[in-house]
């Protein structure tokens, strides 16, 4: 009887065909050539002084752990690493498992996932723009107007001043005049307003003018290209709706509005001192800061999710469609509660796709730059830098040491290396 003879493997057939190996070598001339030799540059680069003529050995390392700049761009990606990745494939987890159970599933992903396809740079311009102080252009500091107060209203002149040389400021923020003799005027000059924002009703202002009792004018004391100072020139218009005191001493003892002309008057009293209330001139809002030193790094780590977060959503949706069912309806059926089968089953058998987003999302803000750059303005660009972006601005940016820099990449390569292991191990085992 004839033995059957063993089919011949693949290999043994290709090697037959052809020396295998040969099909490899331009992918691996471009690897060397993309990747190898630029890595084995910069750490040769790493060993030199900035124009690359002297020999400094582990110089650069050590000016890069003793330079402040970089110590700030260490803590600041030390804050990345913690923070977003975990927030990010938090949020995902969060959405992927809300969209299983919404009726407009598709479409909250579709809009969720949406933020991928804008590039980095738009992304940082239009948070720019979202983050901005001005209340009037940044969407964060652009709440709706609050209801009118009525024991606190509005301040009729946020921000005017007193003009030198006339009517003092009070410690509490208060315009206060010299005291009135029987029958004078007072004149109350005010600058520190725009005539823009000046309100509509104001009218030209009127020249103080004595009368029965005390009287005055309050008026924005500005003229373009000129005027007088102290004096109501023409052109210049009243300050209406602003609160004026008579005083007695300390004693309050009548109070009036200015007309549309600024004008305001106290019949029936002879003398007193006028004061202007600190709430006339309490300061418009401004807006938070976001993009301030204190506020930058959190703000930036906010449009990384909003970006990422539609990433991590679509991946472990991708892994919950594929847990077994059964496990789940089970629980239902043993009594669990939606959160327990969410912490107890739902989780632990994700486990392997949260670790592979987690792991990628590190490896991503290890290498985050463009962001950070858009986003964060000039003079809080320190406070707010990454070692990415430390490298650039040592390297490319001003600074023009090229040797640091190099020391800076080598430094990032091998912070990024070992995650960049555990992410290959996992893939590795998942495919096992």
């Amino acid at each position: 009887m004839r033995t059957p003879t063993r089919p011949r493997s693949s290999g043994a057939a290709l090697r037959r065909r052809g020396p295998a190996p040969l099909f490899l070598l331009p992918a691996l001339a471009l690897l060397g050539a993309l990747v190898l030799y630029p890595i084995g540059w910069s750490v040769v680069r790493s060993l030199y002084d900035a124009p690359g003529t002297g020999f400094v050995g582990l110089g650069n390392y050590r000016t890069a752990f003793t330079d402040d700049a970089t110590l700030t761009a260490l803590r600041n990606s030390a804050i990345w690493v913690a923070v977003a990745p975990a927030l990010v494939t938090g949020l995902g987890l969060v959405f992927a498992v809300l969209t299983e159970k919404v009726r407009w599933g598709t479409a909250f992903r579709l809009l969720v996932f949406m933020p991928m396809a804008i590039s980095f740079l738009a992304a940082g311009i239009t948070f720019r723009l979202v983050y901005e102080q001005d209340p009037a252009r940044g969407v964060l500091n652009a709440p709706p107007p609050p209801p009118p107060d009525p024991f606190h209203p509005a301040p009729s002149s946020p921000g005017a001043r007193p003009r030198p040389g006339g009517p003092a400021a009070a410690a509490d923020g208060a315009v206060r005049a010299a005291p009135a003799a029987p029958g004078s005027a007072v004149a109350v000059p005010l600058v520190g307003l725009k005539p823009a924002t000046l309100p509509a009703a104001a009218k030209p202002a009127a020249a103080p003018a004595a009368g029965d009792g005390v009287h005055g004018t309050v008026w924005l004391d500005v003229t373009p290209g000129g005027g007088t100072p102290g004096t109501v020139d023409p052109g210049e218009r009243g300050l209406p709706g602003v609160t004026v005191r008579l005083l007695d001493g300390q004693r309050q003892i009548a109070t009036a509005t200015t007309a549309a002309d600024g004008s305001f008057a106290f019949p029936g009293h002879p003398s007193g001192t006028v004061e202007l209330p600190a709430s006339n001139f309490a300061a418009p809002y401004r807006g938070l800061a976001w993009l301030g030193p204190g506020l930058v790094t959190p703000a930036i780590v906010g449009a990384y999710l909003w970006i990422w977060a539609g990433f991590a959503m679509v991946v472990i949706a991708g892994g919950l469609a594929n847990l077994p069912r059964e496990t789940l309806e089970a629980a239902r059926m043993d009594g669990a509660g939606e959160w327990q089968i969410f912490r107890r089953i739902t989780v632990p058998q994700l486990a392997p796709v949260l670790g592979v987003v987690l792991v990628t999302m590190v490896i991503n803000v290890m290498k985050i730059f463009d962001l950070v750059f858009v986003v964060a303005p000039g003079p809080v660009q320190q406070d707010a830098g990454v070692l990415a972006l430390r490298l650039w601005l040592v390297s490319f940016g001003g600074g023009n040491d090229q040797g640091l820099g190099s020391a800076l990449g080598v430094l990032l390569l091998l912070l990024v290396v070992p995650a960049m292991v555990l992410n290959v191990r996992r893939f590795r085992r998942s495919t096992r």
